[in-house]
């Protein structure tokens, strides 16, 4: 169901949500507030109608049931025709580690649950103001990393050593490599890893993660006793040494000045 204030070309909100009462109320809100809104409470039929329709920004819940909007967010940000449309996050999941991994998938706001309706319109009459036609661009997805010598084609998922040889990396390896890229010369805790590679945070001495890492350190050539990219920060995370270049599809394609 579509809720369409009186008259003219409105902006249209998908607002997905499972629990009925406040994804009603907070469709309602918006369309008396001068925005198209339109209610699901799953992902099912999501994707499609965010490539079938203009949709002008995603309220998406985080815990839905079936595929989560974690999962739905990583989903929209991989495939190009879908990956430029706005994601703001409900969740009553609030801790920081939470946040940061929401922001890491590609949300481009984090709201905690309970909200008031007054900072949500404002959170999204900012979001739509800074992706209008006529205002500021929206971020392009990264289509490349440098550092280090290395290359990682982010849409094709490719390493590529400094010798030029390419490999395929998992979707495990790219989505750890990619918080390092985003995050370069900085330690990230080992809870927002964990959670990034979809493992409890609440388990220390889960050596998943140390698995993940050494694996990723085999990927790029070194090994713990050799840490000269990835470097561990005792009892706090993990860290990539290197900085970092990040290049645009458009930036490849217009080329030096």
């Amino acid at each position: 169901m579509t809720l369409s204030p009186q008259g003219g070309d409105a902006p249209l909100i998908f607002v997905v949500d499972d629990d009925r009462v406040l994804c009603g109320q907070i469709a309602d809100y918006l369309a008396a507030h001068g925005y198209a809104a339109r209610r699901f409470h799953d992902t099912e039929g999501l994707m499609e109608a965010v490539t079938r329709e203009r949709c002008a920004l995603i309220l998406l819940d985080v815990m839905l049931p079936g595929e989560d909007g974690l999962a739905f967010c990583r989903r929209l940000r991989a495939d190009p025709a879908t990956a430029l449309v706005p994601v703001i996050f409900l969740s009553a999941l609030g801790e920081e580690t939470d946040r940061v991994v929401g922001l890491e998938l590609g949300a481009d706001d984090y709201i905690v649950k309970p909200f008031s309706s007054r900072e949500l319109l404002a959170r999204v009459r900012t979001l739509l103001r800074r992706t209008a036609d006529g205002g500021a661009a929206p971020a392009r997805p990264v289509a490349r990393y440098r550092f280090g010598g290395w290359t990682v084609e982010a849409r094709a998922r490719l390493l590529i050593d400094p010798a030029g040889v390419a490999g395929n990396l998992s979707a495990a390896e790219f989505r750890l490599l990619r918080v390092f890229l985003e995050h370069p010369q900085e330690v990230v805790e080992r809870e927002t890893l964990l959670k990034v590679i979809q493992r409890p945070a609440d388990t220390p001495y889960d050596r998943v993660l140390d698995v993940q890492i050494s694996r990723l350190r085999a990927r790029l050539g070194e090994s713990a006793k050799d840490q000269r990219l990835i470097r561990t920060a005792r009892g706090d995370g993990y860290m990539l040494a290197a900085p970092v270049e990040k290049e645009t599809d458009r930036q490849r394609d217009e080329g030096p000045l």
